[in-house]
């Protein structure tokens, strides 16, 4: 037997080692079309201001409440042209709620902050003077006008609530969550804007996790503590902007209630250019969602036919934050999806659904080391192809990991150029959210990062050796004021890139509204092309690159 088992092991063993090799034979295709890459980020927060650390609430890391993290949104809250910040944060609850609670509560309690930007590559915190310091343990965030009056309005959600705040137009938030009519009960996560039904008023979708138990401490002590499939899956919720600045809640008349899952990351854009835009969920430890949009108010969960459901090998992943990008100038947007595993590259193939690449272009080989959480997905060296920006950080436990960002070389290939982007891309930190913009207006997109547990990071795009660049602020007339949905098509020669205005995107976070696109060493634009959700088509011509250009809507 012994004899037998022998050529079988070594068959087993050449097998692997074959696969390895071809696996690695991918990656190191990719790196050697471009042993180097202009694409350098640095580490901007000690001379921003931004001063950040995110409490889980407890001595140490003890139930899935708080190994969750938080997120952060990029947006001008007092339309000065200038990207602001704002981040959630946890904090201390009642000792129950911790397994290892804090034995002195720090004062004042850790709560969320808002950083206007002043321009000059600083930030001051106006929290106070704001009114965004909710009381209550914080996670997600999005931003939106709601009631279209020209400045965007925010809603936070975290354990036990939401809460939207009206902005008032001079600096200050007002908590309209009553009157709103918007009311969500449970563990509410990540969350998006979107005009489903294109009447002009943004619409609210709201994810929700699990129904999280404190008192349930079932586990294996490698695990450290109770994971998503310990408690019961929850519905999602959609509300219907009434145009009024009230909310009806259509989660069971959409068909969106009739699903249960664990939501993580959610994202919405018009993935089968129908001109309506649909809704993506990546759930944890359970099949992701799809829901595609039927133009009557209703929705059809359709991942499981169109291959978003599921992991590369068929599996429930750990999903967490997912993006819609036109990797290939298709014009056919394709599906980012990080998760615990390899993350998910699955490409737009139209009608025969979604393709997973991952493992075909060397992406998944390098992600298979990592936890993956936050990302975004921009052409960070505007060379007029996209790139891939995530970060990582332990799934259970406070393991610190680098992060990684990839080099897009055209025909869906990368080239992971991680540890020569600059030293803040191989400091570990325990990475959560992340959000996404070109804070000082440069034309390179910059990051901010929240850490478990830990300071968060600014991550300044100091690329030098980049293209040409064009950045679209849109403004709705008919459509609903942030242009939420519009898609645009920029032409410059031969080429063309796409994009869709999309309001969340990544894990529990949301990203500038501007859409930044990298031109290469085309200096201008000869044609662009905006689709408002409206169906109203505007066309302008020869627009000069390296500049930021405020596009309204016709009337």
């Amino acid at each position: 037997m012994r004899h037998r088992l022998l050529p079988m092991a070594v068959c087993l063993m050449l097998l692997t080692l074959a696969s390895l090799m071809r696996a690695q034979s991918v990656k190191t295709a990719a790196n050697s079309a471009s042993p180097l890459s202009p694409i350098r980020f640095e580490d901007a927060t000690d001379a921003s201001g931004i001063h950040f650390t995110h409490s889980f609430g407890s001595r140490q890391l003890g139930s899935l409440l708080e190994g969750t993290g938080a997120g952060c949104v990029w947006f001008d809250f007092n339309h000065d042209g200038l990207p602001d910040l704002y981040v959630a944060n946890g904090r201390p609850l009642e000792d129950s709620m911790h397994p290892y609670p804090l034995k002195d509560k720090p004062s004042p309690l850790p709560h969320n902050h808002l950083y206007r930007n002043d321009g000059n590559g600083h930030f001051t915190d106006v929290t106070e003077k704001s009114g965004l310091s909710p009381d209550m343990y914080s996670i997600a965030v999005a931003a939106a006008d709601y009631d279209n009056d020209g400045f965007q309005d925010l809603l936070v959600s975290g354990y036990g609530k939401v809460i939207l705040y009206h902005n008032d137009g001079n600096g200050h938030f007002t908590d309209v969550t009553d009157k709103s009519g918007i009311k969500v009960e449970g563990w509410a996560i990540a969350s998006t804007w979107v005009d489903y039904d294109r009447d002009g008023c943004v619409d609210l979708f709201v994810g929700r996790y699990v129904k999280f138990d404190p008192k349930y401490r079932a586990y294996y002590a490698a695990d450290n503590y109770p994971g998503p499939l310990d408690y019961e899956g929850e519905t999602n919720k959609l509300f219907h902007n009434n145009c009024d600045g009230t909310f009806t809640d259509v989660s069971e008349k959409s068909g969106i209630a009739a699903f249960v899952g664990r939501t993580m990351g959610v994202t919405a854009a018009d993935f089968d250019g129908d001109g309506w835009d649909d809704i993506y969920v990546a759930n944890d430890r359970t099949e992701n969602f799809l829901f595609h949009n039927k133009h009557d108010g209703t929705f059809e969960e359709i991942a499981n036919e169109t291959g978003t459901a599921f992991g590369q090998n068929g599996e429930s992943t750990s999903s967490m934050g997912p993006a819609f990008a036109d990797f290939e100038n298709r014009g056919m947007l394709d599906l980012w999806v990080t998760d615990g595993h390899y993350n998910r590259y699955l490409r737009n193939s139209g009608k025969e659904g979604f393709e997973d690449r991952g493992a075909a272009n060397g992406v998944s080989q390098t992600n298979a080391q990592y936890v993956s959480w936050g990302t975004g997905v921009y052409d960070f060296d505007n060379d007029g192809l996209l790139d891939i920006l995530v970060f990582h950080g332990g799934l259970i436990h406070l393991i610190p990991q680098e992060h990684t960002v990839f080099r897009g070389l055209g025909d869906a290939r990368f080239s992971d150029v991680s540890r020569q982007a600059g030293e803040v891309l191989s400091v570990r930190t325990t990475a959560r959210g992340a959000c996404f913009a070109d804070y000082n207006n440069d034309g390179k997109v910059d990051a901010f990062v929240v850490n478990l547990g830990g300071r968060g990071t600014l991550v300044h795009n100091v690329s030098a050796e980049t293209g040409h660049w064009l950045a679209l602020d849109l403004r709705g007339t008919k459509s609903n004021r942030d242009g939420i949905g519009a898609r645009v098509e920029v032409f410059a020669g031969a080429k063309r890139w796409t994009a869709e205005r999309i309001a969340g995107s990544g894990y529990l976070s949301q990203n500038d509204g501007r859409l930044h696109f990298g031109l290469g060493s085309a200096a201008s634009a000869s044609r662009v092309v905006i689709h408002w959700p409206s169906g109203r088509e505007q066309v302008l011509e020869n627009i000069n690159a390296d500049r930021v250009v405020a596009v309204e809507e016709p009337r």
